[in-house]
């Protein structure tokens, strides 16, 4: 096992430099037992305006601009090889850093491998287009970087979301400048040293942990940053689309989520417990798709949810190094005590707590963030609860009588993430499916992903899509030629006469 003092020692990786940052003190805590990780200095605004000049620098350079693709792919290829080879590292890093589990720490950093990997395949067979011309020309239309990439990404999955940023960024031809979460800094810290090990020209990638308001708005706001990708709140992710519009800059925003999980009749019910558990309560429900809103089919309600708070009480929570743990610490104590209040103002209007709704009992976890697996029921659709995203392993479960009120009832929300449906009916999965507004719908499994699988919101959820083939074209700004083929002059300007 990694030890503590084998962590990252808190530099910033600024334009492919490590420097002592010059911003706010960071504290980076182990929420299994509140233990100290690490004390950093963010990024300043000074650091990051570096970051930005190496940054320009390094990716006007012929010697990477002017790569063919290919050529960019074995970067890509180095990198994955580089986080295949450290992936228990990783992993350690990242559970000290989020409190997730080692199980699924380990299977995040293996992702974020797949994911440079993938990118790199694409690169080796993106063709750019040779359009149908309408004259006596040759028309075509070819992909360029555009230019600097700001990739601001959260604290609950960070090796996969950085890297479902930066290896299409890069991939494209950009710099990338990543802004990790204050609360999860360590593992991006990482990833840099893996990136420079890998070879990548200095300048092209930096890593700046650091204050929004400070480092977050310089990243946003520069004119030399030509696209935002950013992961997080609604809240924030309004603001910077607010930003980035008032510069003309492309910004992807994967924002929040209030996703429901509807349960038919016919469902089979041991396929569906089963991903409703892991669908809220992996990740310790902090994760942005999380089955939070639970519909279940009038008929077989009572029993189905008996069934469902028998197998929740019997899940595992304890310590995330504990092969056997289900449900680990949350990320942070400030945020286990947001969760417990927003418990207990569903409470106090009327929630009927079927299981949980405290932090647990055991000595064992008594200086940890936990919070045990939460079902609500009593309430309506216009409880608060039942509306806001939570970010905890908080399930809100109630009844429902037809196909139109569980469409019209799941639509109902603010946001429009995800959805799951469980049925035997396919006809029925997909007629609902179809109807309902969010951007990814799982029939009889859950929180399953492919990096070749386009993901992203719809409403308060957010705006455009990563992953898949044209996620390195969103990194790109797109350019059309006409070549004539005539050799004679245009006889608008009577030249010569």
């Amino acid at each position: 096992m990694t030890e503590t003092h084998e962590l990252p020692d808190g530099r910033l990786y600024v334009g492919g430099v490590w420097e002592e940052g010059s911003g706010a003190e960071i504290v980076s805590t182990f929420s299994a037992d509140g233990s100290l990780n690490r004390r950093l200095r963010g990024a300043s605004r000074a650091d990051g305006e570096r970051a930005i000049a190496r940054a320009v620098a390094a990716q006007a350079d012929p010697a990477w601009r002017g790569l063919k693709p290919h050529e960019r792919a074995r970067f890509l290829h180095r990198i994955a090889d580089g986080i295949e080879a450290n992936v228990a590292r990783i992993a350690f890093i990242q559970s000290r850093d989020t409190g997730k589990t080692l199980r699924e720490t380990g299977a995040l950093a293996a992702s974020a491998a797949m994911t440079f990997r993938y990118f790199a395949a694409v690169l080796e067979t993106m063709d750019e287009d040779m359009t149908t011309p309408r004259g006596d020309y040759l028309t075509l239309s070819v992909h360029e970087p555009l230019g600097l990439v700001a990739a601001i990404t959260p604290w609950n999955s960070p090796i996969a979301s950085d890297a479902q940023k930066v290896a299409p960024a890069l991939a494209a031809g950009n710099a990338v400048l990543l802004k990790p979460a204050s609360w999860s800094p360590l593992v991006a810290l990482e990833l840099a040293r893996i990136v420079e090990a890998a070879g990548l020209p200095p300048g092209l990638f930096s890593v700046l942990p650091g204050a929004g308001r400070e480092v977050g708005n310089l990243l946003v706001e520069h004119p030399a940053i030509r696209r935002l990708s950013f992961t997080g709140g609604t809240s924030t992710g309004r603001m910077l689309a607010l930003q980035a519009a008032q510069k003309l800059m492309p910004a992807s925003l994967e924002l929040g989520g209030k996703s429901p999980t509807i349960v038919f009749a016919d469902a089979d019910e041991d396929l569906a417990i089963a991903g409703i558990l892991f669908g809220i309560f992996s990740s310790t429900g902090q994760s942005c798709i999380a089955g939070s809103r639970l519909f279940v089919e009038r008929s077989i309600h009572d029993r189905f949810v008996a069934r469902l708070v028998a197998a929740t009480q019997a899940l595992r929570v304890g310590h995330p190094f504990d092969p056997e743990t289900q449900v680990a610490p949350m990320v942070h104590h400030d945020h286990r005590a947001d969760v417990a209040a927003r418990v207990q103002a569903a409470r106090e209007a009327g929630a009927e707590v079927l299981c949980g709704g405290s932090a647990p009992d055991d000595p064992a976890l008594e200086a940890g963030a936990y919070y045990l697996p939460t079902i609500l029921a009593g309430l309506p659709d216009s409880a608060p609860i039942c509306r806001e995203e939570v970010f905890g392993p908080v399930l809100v479960v109630t009844p429902f009588d037809s196909e139109d009120e569980v469409i019209a009832r799941s639509n109902d929300n603010d946001y429009g993430l995800a959805c799951g449906i469980w049925t035997r009916d396919f006809p029925r999965a997909w007629r609902v499916g179809r109807a309902i507004t969010t951007g990814t719908v799982w029939v009889n499994t859950y929180k399953q992903f492919s990096i070749s699988t386009p993901f992203g919101g719809e409403k308060e959820s957010g705006t455009g899509r990563e992953k898949g083939r044209a996620g390195i074209r969103a990194y790109m700004a797109q350019k059309s030629f006409y070549v004539d083929l005539t050799g004679r002059p245009h006889p608008w300007a009577g030249w010569p006469a």
